[in-house]
């Protein structure tokens, strides 16, 4: 790619505005789609249902689409992406007072969180691809502090942000408002003259051909080979303390909107905290250090969460859970940056997101039935216990651990 110039900070701050205008409608979607269809159902075949919908397209299609964001123009897959999730949204939109029968409505929605799923499976390669284009290499840590805190706070404004508009309005005013900050956010990602980057179209026959490279690339590269599994393992082991915390929150301390609502906002103000201080201190030197200790906290925070039996306490818990996943992401996507080849960004990408919603869906499904049959709380404790292994059997992988020597680049 050509090198970075004197006005990357500027490029860089509309890239992440742009961003995160969209995923607050993206958001805001999010919730209120879960919420309408747990009000209206109250079942969990549905709620399994619309996961299901929500997370595997984006499994299937995403190492693929990380490959189309090494092959083509980042910019445009993203603005494509935006504008076809903008599409299903506004169809649904319209046709939602035609449809009479509740069973039509939820199949509608399902149907649009399949088409959103596939957008968003195609964007995010794409967009975690283009951080390194135009933030110089020592500056990346940071820079994924600052974007990761603006994330935090969107996704802790969002949730008030839909309660609100679903209580003075309809699902449909939501639906609205992500068309109206899709749009705003293609339009400043227009804005933005991306530095021209390395591309393999000319290179290779067909996708099918970069993917395998993708492959064979990881295969070699034992680094981050390594990441990879430990990233699956981190969200695998991830899933009862992190995305069944509400069913515990029911279950120990009561199943109230407010409880259920606090949680999520204590849990978001973590993360934004936690961006916030990897933007202004940059995280250790040797990145699989901060990497590992956020690995390693959220493991004993897990226990922590399975153990205690006062909401308040549960609460400061959360809130440090959520510095220490930030802290674990951050350093993950800054690895990547740094230690991938420029041309192959966007296949790790894309397997980072396949493995993300893949085992995010594995958990949930062997997790999930478990915590019915067995204590939750106990459940909490011993994965967590278990991703404290993880991080200390990586750390004690001398060959992952170790900060590799940096060398001279043209």
């Amino acid at each position: 790619m050509e090198q970075i110039d004197s006005h990357w900070k500027r490029r860089t701050i509309l890239f992440f505005i742009s961003q995160g205008v969209t995923l607050f409608g993206s958001m805001l979607v999010q919730f209120a789609i879960v919420w309408y269809v747990t009000l209206k159902t109250t079942s969990g075949a549905w709620v399994a249902a619309l996961t299901v919908c929500s997370f595997l397209p984006q499994t299937l299609i995403s190492f693929v689409s990380g490959a189309w964001a090494d092959r083509y123009s980042k910019k445009m897959l993203i603005i494509v992406s935006d504008v076809v999730i903008a599409a299903a949204t506004l169809a649904l939109t319209l046709l939602f007072p035609l449809i009479r029968d509740d069973s039509t409505v939820l199949i509608a929605l399902l149907a649009t969180s399949v088409i959103r799923s596939i957008g968003a499976g195609v964007q995010l390669p794409a967009v975690n691809a283009t951080t390194p284009l135009l933030v110089p290499e020592e500056h990346l840590m940071r820079a994924n502090g600052i974007n990761a805190t603006l994330q935090s706070i969107i996704q802790f404004a969002a949730p008030a942000a839909a309660g609100a508009i679903l209580t003075a309005g309809s699902l449909r005013s939501t639906l609205f408002i992500d068309i109206a900050t899709a749009a705003v956010g293609i339009g400043l990602l227009s804005c933005i003259l991306l530095p021209k980057q390395q591309t393999q179209a000319e290179e290779q026959p067909c996708v099918v051909s970069d993917v395998k490279d993708g492959l064979r690339y990881l295969k070699k590269e034992t680094f981050l080979a390594k990441l990879m599994l430990l990233y699956g393992l981190f969200i695998l082991l991830s899933v009862p303390g992190g995305f069944l915390a509400a069913l515990l929150v029911t279950r120990v301390y009561g199943g109230t909107y407010w409880n259920l609502t606090i949680v999520e906002l204590v849990g978001f103000a973590g993360m934004a905290v936690g961006g916030l201080l990897l933007g202004t201190w940059g995280g250790f030197s040797n990145r699989a250090k901060t990497l590992l200790l956020g690995i390693g906290l959220c493991g004993l925070l897990t226990i922590g969460l399975g153990a205690v039996q006062n909401f308040i306490v549960y609460l400061a818990i959360m809130l440090l859970l959520g510095v220490a996943i930030i802290a674990a992401q951050t350093a993950l996507t800054t690895l990547i940056q740094e230690r991938a080849d420029a041309a192959m960004q966007g296949r790790m990408f894309g397997l980072t997101s396949t493995m993300y919603s893949g085992f995010l869906l594995i958990g949930m499904s062997v997790f999930g039935p478990l915590a019915d049959k067995v204590s939750l709380p106990l459940l909490m404790i011993l994965t967590g216990g278990v991703l404290v292994m993880v991080a200390v059997l990586f750390r004690l992988n001398t060959k992952f651990y170790q900060k590799p020597e940096i060398t001279a680049v043209d």
